[in-house]
């Protein structure tokens, strides 16, 4: 038995590591140290920082992160190059939570699998809990949030706050993360590697002829510390949703995830927050679970926190922004996620 538990969990090891380290954690570790090397620190300060308004600086994040394909540990890296670089805590945990929550691939694929309510209901209960996950984490850690005002006049005065070649480098090192999940979503995975290897070799050599040896390494250096920072936590936590999911018997999801009440929609988002789905697994994984008799609104709840939160999401977030904001983060998203499944459920699907 044993045995079996810990091959269970070698192998969600073996697939994560040959799925998705090349095509989306090095763009997203390397798109994270770009983001610290590269991006000036103001135009962050000015824009998603804690003296803009949060209605205002929640809304960029929000808008732009739904057009991110990431899923809950790909994210991680992008979110928290964003909060060193100056973002208000608000700001990095609505990241963290919109692009694998909601970002439109995952909609576009939970409308053609579940319907168009479905994926409806996902967009307008993800971003509404994006400004509720955004004000609970700046209002309990606002004490922490960086108080240095800019130099008076400063944000003015620079005619750029982002060179446009950093700021075309930027782009580059997206569409790697990005393209491969866009325009290869099925089909054999080498089709995708072979997709990255391209862009990738293009941002390199365009960062090869347009930077400084000093500012490439310096990037390098930023990226190798997100990679040691987070990395280990994220292999330690996929292989233990392994072990769990061996353990889990499937009669029980079964059997408790049935109607539309508190209890149902509570462990469906506990699932969700505990187990690891890649950006488009969760839709067919959830289809499966409704067809077995699982309720429209834990459904709704699983579709949320399945890509939203993982274990290995947890301890790598508790490793970039302490172990506090991890807990805080993860109860209120499971909070949260609880009631919408069971409002939606009672009163939205319904009419």
């Amino acid at each position: 038995m044993w045995y079996e538990i810990l091959l269970a969990g070698l192998l969600a090891l073996k697939d994560y590591v040959a799925t998705h380290v090349v095509t989306c954690l090095i763009p997203a570790f390397l798109l994270a140290g770009g983001i610290t090397s590269f991006v000036n620190r103001e135009v962050i300060l000015n824009y998603l920082g804690e003296r803009k308004p949060r209605v205002v600086s929640f809304s960029l994040a929000s808008i732009t992160s739904f057009f991110v394909a990431a899923c809950s540990c790909t994210v991680i890296p992008v979110a928290s190059g964003l909060y060193f670089g100056g973002a208000s805590i608000g700001v990095a945990f609505i990241v963290l939570w919109v692009a694998p929550a909601t970002n439109i691939l995952a909609l576009t694929y939970t409308g053609n699998l579940l319907g168009t309510s479905m994926a409806l209901a996902r967009v307008v209960a993800a971003l509404i809990m994006a400004f509720l996950v955004g004000s609970v984490m700046s209002s309990a850690f606002r004490h922490e949030e960086n108080p240095a005002p800019l130099p008076e006049g400063e944000g003015k005065t620079r005619a750029r706050v982002l060179e446009k070649k950093s700021a075309f480098l930027l782009l580059l090192i997206l569409l790697s993360l990005l393209l491969p999940n866009y325009l290869v979503r099925s089909g054999p995975y080498p089709h995708k590697v072979l997709l990255w290897a391209l862009l990738t070799l293009v941002f390199a050599l365009y960062a090869r002829f347009s930077f400084s040896r000093k500012a490439i390494e310096e990037w390098i250096r930023e990226t190798l510390w997100f990679v040691r920072l987070i990395f280990p936590l994220l292999l330690l936590g996929v292989f233990v949703v392994g072990v769990v999911g061996k353990l889990l018997p499937e009669e029980w999801i079964r059997t408790w995830l049935g109607g539309n009440g508190v209890r149902s929609s509570f462990l469906a988002t506990l699932i969700g927050a505990l187990s690891y789905f890649a950006t488009l697994t969760e839709a067919p994984f959830v289809s499966t679970l409704m067809k077995l008799g699982m309720g429209k609104g834990p459904a709704l709840a699983l579709l949320l926190t399945g890509p939203g939160l993982s274990l290995p999401n947890w301890l790598a977030i508790a490793r970039v922004f302490g172990g506090k904001k991890a807990l805080v983060y993860v109860l209120t998203i499971v909070l949260l996620g609880t009631f919408v499944g069971w409002f939606f459920g009672n009163f939205i699907f319904t009419v």
